[in-house]
């Protein structure tokens, strides 16, 4: 059964973007790397047949890009968000990745896929201790998945992984970094523009 991916994305608005970035690099500064990196990042992933892919944005309407079926993100917080999104798809394994990383691939993606064929979810580790991907086999894991998760910290990958029932096996693939900061910003700025 063909998988479903669903990119995690925010309307490219000054101001309503990547606010911890912008601290450190100014609001324009984070609506470009925002922009250029969610562009990319659908043409990447966008037309690969192995999959499906979906948006989940925030905030409606966002009509780009016209070919990809979209919903609208709802829930009280992040975990609440994802936990919709996902729930949303199709039958069949489900991944969902964030919009702020750069590394992101399709063989990537196709492993994630691969690894949900004998594990009950799947992680990709961010540098941060937090995730730049999870994905279910499964949508009754989502009950409990995201709860008292700490967020935007060194233990949100933990925290979720916690959550799995027992039992319940799940494996990690690619370690990448998400951008959330000047620091990383830098590093990924200085990595696009190596001669």
């Amino acid at each position: 059964m063909r998988g479903t991916l669903i990119v995690f994305a925010r309307a490219p608005q000054l101001g309503g973007v990547k606010r911890r970035l912008a601290a450190g690099i100014g609001c324009r500064a984070a609506l470009r790397f925002h922009r250029i990196n969610t562009e990319s990042l659908i043409r990447r992933l966008g037309r690969d047949r192995r999959w499906r892919t979906m948006l989940a944005v925030t905030p409606e309407p966002w009509r780009w890009p016209a070919h990809l079926p979209r919903m609208n993100q709802h829930g009280h917080d992040l975990g609440a968000r994802m936990a919709n999104a996902l729930r949303t798809a199709p039958r069949g394994p489900v991944l969902l990745v964030g919009s702020d990383v750069p590394g992101i691939t399709a063989d990537g993606i196709a492993r994630a896929f691969h690894a949900l064929q004998s594990a009950d979810a799947v992680f990709g580790p961010a540098r941060d201790g937090g995730y730049w991907l999870v994905g279910i086999r499964n949508k009754g894991l989502l009950r409990r998945l995201f709860r008292n998760v700490r967020w935007s910290g060194e233990h949100a990958l933990a925290d979720t992984a916690s959550n799995l029932p027992a039992g319940r096996r799940h494996v990690l693939v690619d370690m990448l970094e998400d951008v959330d900061d000047a620091e990383s910003w830098r590093r990924w700025r200085d990595s696009v523009n190596r001669p």
